[in-house]
């Protein structure tokens, strides 16, 4: 019997039984625990991302985002980055490479919406980061922007314009530096390239064609003129970005031509050529009349040239290239635009506000490729070539109607669809839309102008044709008594400058520039208005004088030369700044010896340089010295200017260095300092030039010191014993200013050839004016102490008269000189006159001392004798002299000392005992050493 085998299975089923309690499973949870709350708080809180914005994301989640593939969140990652920044500036900085290299690629993006955000996005920040922060990532912004310019869609085109104006305003310099492929682009946002040999294209090298898009929400004419605006903008900032050093004059009107004479040609060094090359390469600064501050030089250039733009914009080869492209474009354009208007007008003169935007633009546009070359030279090279390749379409296109005025269009309400009602809005927001008819005129006779050539008579005379109505409409404009804008007058006065110079005509320049002084001689006029006009006549004058006969001779210039004084009188100093400009042209126009300048300037010369409400004081500091300046260049001086002139030195109105250069002007100017003149016109006489010296001198005239005498102010000192005058001090900038043009006084008239007779003559004035006043100021008393010792001849004595007075000045100054404790330079200024007279003037000092009698003087006086006495004999030049007095000096103590004779003595009186005493016995030592040796 076979044995049966049990079989055992893997999964064995659990038998369960009514009534007993079920198994617990073999992965049974077991429930019975208790659990108790933990706080972390620290983990709760954020991590030190940085700050954020309203929906708590920083700007690495908002960089993020604008990767996204939704629109509206890109959209919503741009306002955040808005917001983000504008509440923490310091983040602009930053992230300046991140935000703009995103920014930047959502040009191209295919939602509008998006791109609005991004170009609201990149204003902000092109209003918070400087060029020089934004120069090292401006390439990226260039690329992207070249790619938006010439992208397929439309839309994205019209967008790219908006990032072209906020470079455009913040950034000019670095977008000018791209014109390489910037200019190529404008070209392909109006035209497409034909292909060569095809029908249309005649010459068989290929060109541009213009295109039309039906997609676009303006009229082909409206967009055209658009891109025309911005290609204007932008060569603006290729033209006034162009380095200093290079010459370029980045102003419209007439620094234009002033500017074109300080031009400096480059240096162009081919380095390829010298790779190989063993010699060496000596490189000098080439920098014209100024230095250069900074070096040009780049290690390479900043983009890659292209489009047919392989050199820089400096050379009329160059711009040829490229106005060759555009110009017809722009005569194309214009041609379609007049097209239509005729159909709605029969006059051809009056366009309509659209067309005058368009040609305007057009016009600016070939007015600023002339000035895209910076030479002179290169200039006059593209003149030529635009004559010759584009004065008969010119001609044919521009002042066939000429001038040109606005087309009223009555307006009725009209329904219309949606997309022309569009097209009609943005055709009203087209940026330079409101173009006055005048600013269309004015441009077009700017850019006719510059293809008359220069200096050639035959082609003027082939010009006249289309020059007479220019000259005509410039005569009638300037003449018809209207006031213009400083910006119309700067661009007329342009043109008035460029025919004056290249007709060479006596009757032109004349016919123009007295349309040009009618429009000066008008009351009221704004002062940017009246700065140009001012500077037009002052360059012509003094730029084109010499050079062009037919404008020294004009008489309407020299009509303006003699107005200037008069106008310089009026004006005054109600505007410094027309004043300088004034005396810019007035000083070198005397220097030429101008003769109605210079009659002008005598017949007002005393209201010119009137102490008192003169330009020559109440003018900046600069002015005063032109005005002084010009006094070289006067046919005379009369006693009535020369009285205004010493007044002018002496009130302290202008600057005791300016008042130098007026005295040694007027000294220079007479014959006694050897000016060689004719007898018949000597600019001053001897007798004015000695009166004038003499007033200047003294500081005060004869009626100022007539009325001192009266005075009882404050500053008045009384007389007595030890001060015969009673003085009048003055202050101490007073006192000082007049010292120093004592000494330049003392010096002019130190060099006259005789001075013996000189000295006869002042001490004659000094008698006459000086010697009966009782009242005398400190500053003509000093100044008489210093000059009297100056010019006293060894041969000549002085006489009494003039000793008793200057021993009562020197008696007064002493006194004087112990009552100044806190002025210094005031009393070294006093002892300084006081020491040269008495150690110079013969008996001077006898007198001084012959005035001390002890007798006759109070109690309280005495002290300051002794003072006096004491400082003469602590002086040790002037001891000798007053040895040579030494019985009178004796004298003198012994009767101090006989009223002091008591017991206890006077800290004063044993002070000028012990000087004494040295005095006394220094003397005797050297009379010992004298007889030894």
């Amino acid at each position: 019997m076979t044995k049966k085998r049990k079989r055992q299975g893997d999964f064995q089923k659990t038998k369960l039984k009514v009534g007993l309690k079920k198994p617990k499973a073999d992965n049974a949870t077991d429930v019975n625990f208790r659990s108790k709350t933990i706080h972390l708080p620290e983990q709760l809180k954020h991590g030190d991302s940085g700050p954020t914005t309203h929906r708590h994301l920083n700007i690495k989640d908002l960089l993020s985002q604008l990767h996204h593939f939704n629109s509206n969140v890109k959209q919503g990652a741009l306002v955040g980055l808005r917001e983000l920044l504008s509440a923490n500036p310091t983040l602009v900085e930053q992230h300046a490479s991140a935000v703009l290299s995103e920014v930047a690629a959502l040009f191209t993006d295919k939602e509008g919406s998006v791109r609005a955000a991004a170009v609201r996005l990149l204003r902000f920040i092109a209003q918070c980061i400087p060029a020089e922060r934004v120069a090292p990532f401006f390439p990226l912004l260039s690329a992207h922007l070249t790619c938006a310019m010439t992208h397929i869609s439309e839309a994205i085109q019209e967008d790219a314009l908006r990032v072209l104006d906020v470079l455009l305003e913040h950034y000019p310099g670095l977008l000018s530096q791209r014109h390489t492929v910037l200019l190529a682009n404008f070209l392909e946002l109006i035209s497409q390239r034909r292909k060569a040999g095809t029908g249309l294209d005649k010459s068989g090298k290929g060109g541009y064609a213009l295109t039309i898009s039906t997609n676009r929400s303006v009229t082909a004419q409206q967009w055209r003129l658009t891109v025309l605006v911005r290609l204007g903008n932008f060569l603006q900032a290729v033209v006034e970005e162009r380095p200093l050093e290079e010459g370029v004059t980045s102003r419209i009107g007439l620094g234009m031509w002033a500017g074109e004479k300080g031009s400096v040609t480059p240096v162009d060094v081919s380095w390829e050529d010298h790779v190989f090359g063993k010699g060496k390469i000596q490189v000098f600064e080439n920098s014209g009349a100024i230095p250069t501050p900074r070096s040009t030089y780049r290690l390479r250039p900043d983009s890659k040239p292209g489009a047919g733009m392989d050199k820089e914009l400096c050379s009329a080869e160059t711009v040829q290239g490229f106005a060759g492209t555009l110009v017809p474009l722009l005569l194309e354009i214009w041609v379609e635009a007049a097209g239509g208007q005729r159909v709605q007008t029969d006059s051809g003169h009056l366009l309509s506000a659209e067309s005058m935007a368009l040609m305007f633009q057009i016009l600016t546009i070939l007015q600023l490729l002339r000035r895209l070359t910076p030479q002179r030279d290169q200039q006059d090279i593209l003149d030529v070539w635009f004559r010759n390749s584009y004065l008969t379409d010119f001609k044919q296109h521009f002042m066939k109607n000429f001038p040109y005025g606005l087309l009223e269009v009555a307006r009725f309400k009209k329904k219309a669809d949606g997309k022309r009602s569009r097209q009609q809005v943005a055709g009203e927001t087209v940026a330079g839309a409101n173009v006055e008819p005048l600013a269309v005129n004015v441009t077009l006779c700017q850019v006719m102008v510059t293809l008359s050539l220069r200096g050639q008579d035959h082609v003027a005379a082939e010009d006249a044709d289309w020059l007479g109505p220019i000259r005509v409409f410039i005569r009638e404009t300037l003449s018809n008594g209207g006031k213009l804008s400083s910006k119309h007058l700067a661009a007329l006065l342009e043109v008035v400058w460029r025919m004056i110079v290249t007709q060479r005509s006596r009757v032109v320049t004349d016919d123009l520039l007295q349309a040009v002084y009618v429009q000066y001689q008008q009351r009221n006029l704004g002062v940017s208005v009246r700065t140009l006009l001012l500077r037009f006549f002052s360059q012509l004058y003094i730029q084109e004088h010499q050079n062009h006969p037919h404008i020294a001779r004009s008489k309407i210039l020299a009509c303006w030369l003699a107005s200037l004084p008069v106008q310089l009188v009026l004006l005054g100093s109600r505007n410094p700044q027309l004043s300088a400009q004034l005396l810019d042209t007035v000083q070198p126009a005397a220097a030429r010896g101008n003769k109605d300048l210079l009659q002008s300037l005598q017949k007002n010369a005393c209201s010119l340089y009137d102490p008192q409400e003169g330009c020559v004081v109440v003018l900046p500091v600069e002015s005063q010295k032109r005005l002084v300046q010009i006094l070289h260049f006067l046919p005379a001086f009369p006693a009535e200017l020369l009285a205004c002139l010493s007044q002018v030195c002496n009130t302290g109105r202008v600057s005791a260095s300016l008042a130098t250069t007026l005295i040694r002007t007027i000294h220079l100017r007479s014959p006694l300092s050897g000016w060689s003149s004719s007898s018949q016109d000597v600019p001053v006489k001897d007798v004015d030039y000695l009166s004038f010296f003499f007033t200047t001198l003294t500081g005060f005239s004869s009626e100022m010191l007539q009325a001192l005498q009266d005075t009882d102010e404050d500053g008045l000192l009384p007389s007595s014993t030890l001060s015969p005058l009673s003085v009048f001090t003055t202050t101490l900038e007073q006192f000082l200013h007049h010292w120093d043009v004592v000494e330049v006084v003392c010096h002019c008239l130190d060099t006259l050839g005789s001075r013996a007779q000189c000295f006869d003559v002042i001490q004659n004035a000094i008698i006459k004016n000086l010697c009966g006043l009782v009242v005398v100021p400190d500053c003509v008393c000093a100044a008489i102490l210093r000059c009297v010792p100056r010019l006293l001849d060894v041969n000549f004595l002085p006489s009494d008269t003039l000793l008793h007075f200057l021993s009562d000045c020197c008696l007064s100054m002493l006194n004087l000189l112990l009552q100044l404790e806190q002025s210094a330079r005031k009393r070294d200024a006093v002892w300084e006159a006081c020491f040269a007279a008495l150690s110079t003037v013969p008996r001077l000092l006898r007198l001084v001392l012959q005035s001390f009698r002890v007798c006759d003087l109070c109690e309280e006086e005495l002290p300051v004798l002794a003072q006096i006495l004491s400082l003469l004999l602590q002086h040790t030049q002037l001891r000798n002299h007053m040895m040579a007095n030494a019985s009178l000096l004796q004298h003198i103590i012994q009767d101090l000392t006989h009223f002091y004779g008591g017991e206890t003595r006077e800290q004063w009186l044993t002070d000028l005992l012990y000087c004494y005493s040295v005095t006394i016995s220094s003397q005797r030592a050297n009379m010992a050493m004298r007889d030894i040796y």
